[in-house]
């Protein structure tokens, strides 16, 4: 009787498992790569429509995290947007703005907020609205002060008043902290009775409306002064995206 070697084989199944698996692994990651590189354009090209910026602004778009997993949900959860130099608004300055949930087949945004930071002329320029005729500016953290021709008594007299910028329900608020009258430091409570009306304009805090210079949709929630430079909060309604009406100029209540 011949003795037979039974040979055992392996079973292949984990094998083919492996395979399965790197496969899968290698094509999600291609998956991923081309989404992280696919995505943030298309973000950009939208936002610079959305938004009429020219085509070749400078706009760089962040997606944090795996974002394959996030455009299979239909919900990005965060964007960040980011630029050394935009005009919006009539405003130029550098911007970083964050928003989150934004809907990849479209739709508004969950929250969108962020900074604007601008140059004293700038800001200056937000200042045309207040009673003040401004002829210069300059910005150290963390005032402004305002140089300014004044009209008391018959004659034009130059003003030096710094003041704290501030927001406070969306409008620019500017608290008077010194005030020298022809390089000399005069007290605000002193002015204000002596000059009467036009002394309290320069002594007492002054709302300037800047809604006008926004999209309605954004909304001024902070204001500091950093350095030489002045910069805002801002928040966005999330409609931003989905009614058009909130890109254009906001208003501001007539004098």
């Amino acid at each position: 009787m011949t003795n037979t070697t039974a040979v055992r084989r392996r079973p292949r199944w984990p094998w083919v498992v492996l395979v399965i698996v790197l496969v899968l692994g290698a094509l999600v990651a291609v998956g991923e790569l081309v989404a992280r590189a696919a995505v943030p354009n298309t973000i950009r090209s939208l936002v610079i429509s959305h938004l009429d910026l020219p085509a070749d602004q400078q706009l760089d778009v962040q997606v944090p995290g795996v974002i394959l997993p996030q455009l299979i949900s239909g919900t990005l959860d965060e964007v960040k947007l980011a630029s050394d130099e935009v005009t919006i608004g009539g405003i130029t300055g550098s911007a970083r703005v964050t928003a989150s949930e934004v809907p990849v087949s479209g739709g508004a945004l969950g929250v969108a907020q962020g900074t604007v930071s601008v140059d004293q002329d700038e800001f200056a320029s937000l200042l045309d609205a207040s009673q003040l005729p401004v002829s210069g500016i300059e910005l150290a953290a963390p005032n402004a002060t305002i140089e300014a021709d004044l009209e008391l008594f018959g004659s034009r007299i130059p003003v030096g008043l710094t003041v704290t910028p501030a927001a406070d329900d969306g409008d620019l608020l500017l608290t008077p902290v010194s005030l020298m009258f022809n390089g000399a430091a005069v007290d605000l409570d002193a002015v204000s009775g002596l000059a009467g009306a036009a002394g309290a304009a320069i002594t007492e805090p002054q709302r300037i409306c800047i809604a006008d210079r926004l999209p309605a949709g954004i909304t001024l929630t902070g204001l500091r002064i950093e350095g030489s430079r002045a910069v805002a909060d801002i928040a966005a309604d999330g409609r931003i995206t989905v009614d058009s009406t909130l890109l254009d100029p906001g208003t501001c209540p007539r004098p």
